[in-house]
């Protein structure tokens, strides 16, 4: 087994190299067919990369970003949390405050932009406050279905065991509800990103968000994509870490994880 398991990890890892080959070499042939001002070559992004890390420019504005970034996403995870777990224990409640929550769930993050920056200036609390806003709803409603999908035959037997209420939320409700929680931060993290990086081309000059919208008036598509390439890092560390979480937390799911096909042929 530990042979198996051993060889489907170095084809995992085999396969995803080539798969990075083979975007290099299709990002190669796009830049010569349609040209260095639409598409730059992943050379001149690594330059640009270079030139950025010798100066200090990548690694003052990365860390700008990354700050917001994860600001965001503790304020606005931690809140969603709490919120679903709220709503979700008490569905008198949720019903109540379903309709608003809702429509102030289809506003588009991007128009409260303005609104922050008239509240909070053009420093760090709007990019905060934008990233955790964006993210908030992505938790809350992970966590509230999660708490709503419950299995209340499982609370019912515990409940017979002579469980009390903190029993049951330590030992069902929140192991069975912690799956759909690290759902929900594998999709804000991205949002939070995004969140940043809007506060910043549109408020303050720092921040990838910076980069990018500096280096298109610049008409430097080597700067956009080298930040794109600093931005797609970090979501994937940052998920990275969630998958650690994750796999930590889901070891008490006995027999939850699939190995092979799910659907057999």
């Amino acid at each position: 087994m530990r042979r198996l398991q051993r060889r489907r990890t170095l084809f995992i890892i085999g396969g995803r190299i080539l798969f990075l080959i083979l975007v290099i070499i299709a990002w190669q042939i796009a830049s010569e067919k349609i040209g260095p001002l639409f598409i730059c070559s992943p050379l001149a992004v690594f330059l640009q990369l270079r030139d950025w890390t010798l100066d200090g420019t990548l690694w003052y504005n990365t860390q700008v970003t990354l700050e917001e970034t994860l600001l965001g996403l503790l304020f606005g995870v931690s809140t969603g949390i709490v919120a679903g777990f709220l709503l979700g224990l008490q569905p008198i409640l949720g019903k109540i405050l379903d309709p608003f929550i809702i429509g102030l769930y289809s506003i588009p993050k991007v128009a409260l932009a303005p609104l922050f920056i008239l509240w909070f200036g053009f420093e760090l609390e709007m990019k905060v406050v934008l990233a955790a806003v964006t993210v908030f709803f992505l938790v809350f409603f992970n966590t509230l279905t999660g708490v709503r999908e419950v299995d209340q035959n499982l609370v019912d037997a515990v409940r017979l065991m002579g469980a009390k209420r903190r029993d049951i939320m330590l030992k069902v409700i929140i192991p069975s509800t912690t799956g759909y929680v690290l759902t929900g931060l594998h999709m804000a993290i991205p949002y939070a990103l995004v969140g940043a990086v809007i506060g910043e081309v549109i408020s303050v000059n720092r921040g990838l968000g910076y980069l990018i919208n500096n280096s298109a008036s610049q008409f430097s598509p080597a700067g956009i994509f080298a930040a794109l390439v600093v931005l797609t890092i970090i979501a994937g560390l940052l998920n990275g870490v969630v998958d650690v979480l994750d796999r930590a937390t889901s070891r008490w799911k006995a027999g939850m994880h699939t190995t092979s096909k799910i659907i057999p042929l």
